[in-house]
């Protein structure tokens, strides 16, 4: 069943990285450090970027109302998808870069938490098809139903983004 595996990847992609798997609590150890795939310097680059994030003032003031998103037709058949931690963010403008949008997606994670520093991805298509669209992950449902809720409708370069959850991919057959 399609349904039942695209639902099970979803799970995994939010999955407790430690491995605790369903039948019990895991391996006690102690914290990770605090490395985001690299080097010490990525890391600290990675911190002091989401250090400069955007604030829920500024990000409510640049966010279309509800009427005005149902007016438009980018959002007629609308859907936020099923929960994941991923997003998908589209109608970007091709001027968007990687920096704008950790700007405005890093607000939703917790910088003192080494998995959510670690899960915190940006994927932004700037060639071929996926051009204008992004894929966000965040450290868990939670976060991910939040920034979908005050970012969808925020105007970046222009354009309101559209901001659902993403689908997992389907294999090849």
């Amino acid at each position: 069943d399609t349904a039942t595996d695209s639902n099970t990847d979803a799970a995994m992609q939010c999955a407790d990285p430690v491995g605790t798997g369903p039948a019990g609590f895991g391996t006690f150890a102690p914290a990770p450090l605090i490395t985001v795939q690299g080097s010490e310097s990525e890391s600290d680059d990675l911190l002091t970027a989401l250090q400069n994030t955007i604030s829920r003032r500024q990000l409510h003031a640049g966010r279309l109302r509800s009427h005005e998103l149902e007016e438009m037709s980018i959002f007629k058949n609308y859907s936020p998808g099923e929960p994941t931690c991923r997003l998908y963010v589209k109608n970007l403008n091709k001027q968007v870069t990687e920096e704008e949008l950790r700007h405005v997606f890093g607000r939703f994670v917790d910088r003192e938490a080494a998995e959510h520093l670690e899960r915190f991805n940006i994927r932004l298509m700037q060639e071929g098809r996926m051009k204008g669209q992004a894929f966000i992950t965040l450290a868990n449902e939670e976060m991910a139903e939040k920034a979908r809720k005050e970012t969808n409708g925020y105007i970046l370069h222009s354009k309101p983004l559209v901001v659902q959850f993403a689908r997992s991919a389907r294999a090849k057959t």
